[in-house]
């Protein structure tokens, strides 16, 4: 008996995860954790950059940066006409007020948009975060300028709409001195890491437990440096979210479009083509910037067909779709932003079945007319983001389809079948009239019953 008791305490030490796996710190290992199954399910999410920087709202989120480390002389013109001789960032932060701030309000935005999940940057390059962390004192949005937990309050509101909450954070700090101490021994220190980062970032794990870490800031050292696979470990193994937490794939030279959960490779990943491995196009409605800009002007931004062209052409090629918008100092988000993302999700109220829960079909886009195509079990979806002249729309790579006189093709948000026929190995498909149809855009065709 006691033998028996023995076995089992073993058995439970070294097999702590529910599916019988413990993740090792190695890429072999954690490369091998299955994507929990939501994510991909999801499709689309909403990105949110915000900080100190939303106050000068110059250039972009990389202000401070380019202000006083590269000294761009743009940035530092702007603060010379501006502001008096002595000021520093600090001070930006003390007109981080975020007073108009409704995170229901967002959250009702972002649930209308017809995303699953959010991301809200919980710390960006510039140290400061939007939670009152124990590691980041008098430079949290608690101790200076709103006096608020920001990412808190948007963590309650985003799981009241029934969505997941994610948060970004970078790794390093341009100015941290711990961090600059650590550079200037070239990594062989790692003072920043374990008494900074590390814990910081368990502990926002720990207090708010994330559907997404969405890690960055970590191209100037090597993933050994980061800690980063001892950090998934934890986070696989150990952690409350172990079992539903997605992470990307910035922990170090070296790992971006290699190693993680799934690959982000680039900003504004757009790669046209079927990938092997799940990805994410992390993209701004804003074309130049992550962060809010105060001058923004109507033709910087996205239309809301391109942004719908851009969610279609990324889900078709096997990736999801995370769109940025970049909040006011005040805690609003523009109302151009705002238009953007109801326009989205009036789309997708008509056309999501062929988006969320989507797979990519055999083939990506079709070469003769501008449609996308994804696919359902029994069901292939063509997406066309062109209204064919003569309302005729020619296919040429569905022939397969088409073998049966069964086969049948609706669109979406038109309550009748629509009438086809085959002519050289294509097919000629009959829209409705256009004035009948709910949505604009693109327009979306089932098609079912052919095998």
């Amino acid at each position: 008996m006691k033998n028996i008791l023995i076995f089992i305490c073993v058995f439970q030490t070294t097999y702590p995860l529910i599916n019988g796996v413990e993740y090792e710190p190695t890429w072999d290992s954690l490369d091998n954790r299955p994507l929990p199954e939501w994510y991909d399910k999801a499709k689309v999410g909403i990105f949110l950059h915000w900080g100190v920087y939303a106050v000068p709202g110059f250039g972009s989120e990389w202000f401070w940066m380019k202000w006083k480390g590269t000294k761009l002389p743009s940035h530092v013109e702007f603060m010379k006409k501006n502001y008096p001789p002595n000021f520093t960032y600090q001070d930006f932060a003390k007109e981080f007020k975020a007073e108009f701030y409704d995170p229901e309000k967002w959250a009702e935005l972002f649930k209308a948009s017809g995303a699953k999940y959010v991301v809200l940057t919980s710390k960006h390059h510039e140290g400061y975060t939007l939670w009152p962390s124990t590691y980041s004192y008098s430079w949290n949005s608690m101790d200076v300028g709103p006096q608020r937990d920001l990412l808190g309050e948007l963590t309650d509101a985003v799981r009241n709409q029934s969505l997941r909450m994610g948060f970004y954070y970078s790794l390093y700090e341009w100015f941290n001195p711990r961090y600059l101490a650590d550079k200037r021994w070239i990594f062989t220190k790692k003072d920043y890491i374990d008494n900074k980062m590390m814990p910081e970032l368990k502990e926002l794990v720990n207090r708010y437990e994330p559907d997404v870490v969405w890690s960055d800031g970590d191209a100037e050292a090597l993933d050994s440096y980061w800690k980063g696979r001892e950090f998934l470990a934890w986070l696989y193994n150990e952690s409350p979210v172990k079992d539903k937490v997605v992470v990307n794939d910035r922990w170090g030279l070296g790992t971006h479009c290699k190693h993680g959960g799934y690959y982000t490779c680039n900003d504004r990943y757009n790669p046209g083509v079927l990938q092997p491995h799940k990805w994410e196009n992390a993209m701004t409605i804003d074309k130049y910037s992550w962060g809010h800009r105060r001058y923004i002007n109507y033709k910087d931004v996205l239309t809301s067909f391109e942004l719908i062209k851009t969610m279609v052409e990324t889900v078709s090629c096997g990736g999801n779709i995370l769109i940025n918008v970049g909040p006011t100092k005040e805690g609003t988000i523009i109302p151009i932003f705002q238009e953007r993302l109801l326009d989205l999700g009036k789309w997708l109220d008509i056309n999501g079945e062929a988006i969320y829960e989507s797979t990519p079909w055999s083939v990506q886009n079709d070469t003769i007319a501008k449609v996308w195509y994804t696919a359902k079990p029994g069901t292939v979806y063509a997406i066309s983001l062109e209204w064919p002249n003569n309302s005729r729309l020619l296919l040429g790579s569905t022939a397969k389809l088409f073998r049966s006189s069964n086969t049948t093709v609706e669109m979406l948000g038109y309550d009748k079948s629509l009438k086809w026929r085959t002519a050289d190995n294509s097919t000629v498909i009959r829209l409705p009239e256009k004035a009948d149809i709910q949505v604009e855009w693109a327009w979306v065709l089932r098609i079912t019953n052919f095998s």
